[in-house]
């Protein structure tokens, strides 16, 4: 079988360095986006088979991302699956206070930055021959329920789960399929201030458990690796005793 072929943003850290080394032991060629390339060559130095490719992206930026499709199409030709993963957040601020700086900071990665990524992707898979893919959103537990002063974070990722619906509805009839995984507390860089408690909805401050990254990587593999007539629109894969399901 030919070499199956990836882009994660957001590849030189966490999700998506976890993400990138799942695939690329798998034997996938994938590009591995990011903002540092000392970042993204350390994750492909991690890597033990496969093809990585580093292309230092903005994905805020339409002319970075499309440079970033275009080393792709340069490289292997062709594109099997997105995983659009790059995001970022700001301190706990309660929505009285938040400002319009931090709002758009947030609004400009994790929507803007996934709209790009993901209508660059969806147009290669629809030029291609032959035809279609498969697109993976990075939505987060935030995208069904919200943590104190997250509105910006909360806000994008709620959108996140219609830009998924709507390419996976778009997308049907050129082959493309789209998912989105909802990870709750993985122990990456981002998730590190969980050891010191975090604010809860009932005003307290708590540590919450949390998982290895790993299983994200194995999570991101199983839904790329799904045949082109099924998919797995929504997957969650959390920390088993995470505080999210029921009251607290």
């Amino acid at each position: 079988m030919a070499q199956r072929i990836a882009v994660i943003t957001g590849a030189g850290s966490g999700v998506g360095r976890a993400a990138a080394l799942a695939l690329l032991n798998d034997g996938w060629g994938v590009a591995l986006a990011g903002r540092r390339q000392d970042a993204l060559d350390e994750t492909a130095g991690m890597a033990k088979a496969g093809t990585p490719l580093a292309v230092p992206t903005d994905v805020t930026s339409p002319d970075s991302v499309a440079a970033l499709f275009s080393a792709v199409k340069a490289k292997w030709g062709r594109l099997d699956v997105l995983f659009n993963n790059a995001g970022g957040n700001v301190p706990s601020t309660n929505f009285g206070d938040f400002t319009w700086d931090q709002w758009k900071s947030v609004v400009d990665v994790n929507l803007h930055g996934m709209f790009l990524c993901a209508n660059a992707a969806f147009r290669m898979m629809r030029d291609q021959e032959p035809q279609g893919g498969r697109i993976i959103n990075n939505g987060s537990i935030s995208a069904h329920a919200p943590r104190p002063g997250s509105v910006a974070y909360t806000s994008t990722k709620h959108a996140v789960t219609g830009l998924t619906k709507t390419i996976a509805l778009d997308g049907r009839q050129f082959d493309i399929a789209c998912g989105q995984i909802d990870i709750g507390n993985a122990a990456t860089p981002m998730t590190r201030r969980m050891a010191n408690g975090v604010p809860q909805a009932n005003g307290t401050v708590a540590v919450e458990p949390t998982m290895d990254v790993d299983n994200v990587g194995r999570s991101i593999l199983f839904m790329a690796s799904m045949p082109a007539d099924a998919n797995a629109l929504f997957l969650t894969v959390m920390a088993t005793k995470m505080p999210f399901v029921g009251r607290g």
